[in-house]
């Protein structure tokens, strides 16, 4: 019985070692990549300025252009990221402000990812590399269920989250295998067009107010951001058109831009703009809220 205590005992030193070390190397690794995604490139990077930055879901990573911007001399980046929603977006300025960014203007997607205050699980793992190393995102997390754990048991994140940031993204990260994510300026064009399209149905949407969206607006008035809130385009013959109308009844500050684009050739899929109406949109805000007036 003695040798059997003694062996289990070795095997959790062992184990627990094994597992310290693989923690410090995916550590190590991730700490070293920025050419894989959106996050790992903004942690990776400081004191940077832009003009401009975009923050949202799908619908500003396949939305806005930057080099539209970024062509008529405002430094421009797109951090828009599929699957998010706006708890992610807030964490995401909170790094830039970590991370010292200068920015002078937010343009934020406030439109169907104001509906919940819950998270995408899917993005939240990519920021687990950098939960001992942040502040930031220690205190963003410090409430969420499985967060000793996750802070506290050597590799558990690398496991928990073994899909995203498991062995195959760390060996990627490892050889510092690019991605497309961060191609155009952060911008992600949809090259394929659903037809015929599949009219989007927001009868079971509600907006209400959010705590991300509040977190983000505290967040740029002391930092002296400014905030540009919007909705972007979806398609004309999407159910139930008035959730825009109620989404203003809740923040009046939301510029209603969800007609910007209407003609059906424009669109990906109901939701989603593709190429040339990414272009015909980022035109359109530029135009209206940044193209300089001339005198009469």
């Amino acid at each position: 019985m003695k040798q059997f205590l003694v062996f289990i005992g070795k095997l959790i030193v062992i184990l627990t070692i094994t597992a310290i070390a693989l923690d410090a190397l995916y550590t190590l690794v991730y700490h070293q990549s920025n050419t894989r995604n959106k996050i790992d490139y903004l942690y990776n990077s400081k004191d940077q300025n832009y003009d401009v930055i975009f923050l949202g879901s799908s619908r500003v990573n396949n939305h806005f252009v930057p080099k539209i911007f970024n062509d008529q001399g405002l430094k421009a980046y797109n951090f828009g990221l599929t699957r998010s929603r706006l708890d992610e977006s807030a964490l995401m300025l909170k790094l830039m402000v970590e991370r010292h960014y200068k920015i002078k203007n937010l343009i934020l997607q406030v439109d169907l990812n104001i509906n919940t205050n819950d998270h995408s699980e899917a993005i939240r793992s990519l920021f687990m590399p950098y939960l001992h190393s942040s502040a930031t995102i220690r205190n963003h997390y410090k409430n969420i269920a499985e967060y000793n754990e996750l802070l506290y048991i050597p590799f558990y994140r690398y496991m928990h989250y073994d899909a995203r940031i498991g062995f195959r993204e760390f060996y990627q990260s490892a050889i510092h295998k690019k991605t497309n994510q961060l191609d155009n300026d952060g911008f992600y064009p949809l090259l394929k067009n659903q037809r015929p399209m599949v009219a989007a149905d927001l009868s079971e949407y509600s907006p209400k107010r959010n705590k991300a969206y509040e977190e983000i607006k505290a967040i740029c008035k002391k930092h002296n951001i400014k905030l540009i809130a919007m909705s972007t385009p979806m398609c004309m013959s999407t159910i139930n058109r008035e959730y825009f109308k109620q989404l203003q009844s809740v923040y009046p500050e939301i510029l209603s831009f969800e007609d910007a684009v209407t003609d059906d050739k424009y669109f990906s899929t109901c939701g989603h703009l593709n190429k040339e109406g990414a272009e015909e949109f980022t035109k359109f805000v530029f135009n209206r809220l940044f193209k300089p007036q001339s005198k009469p």
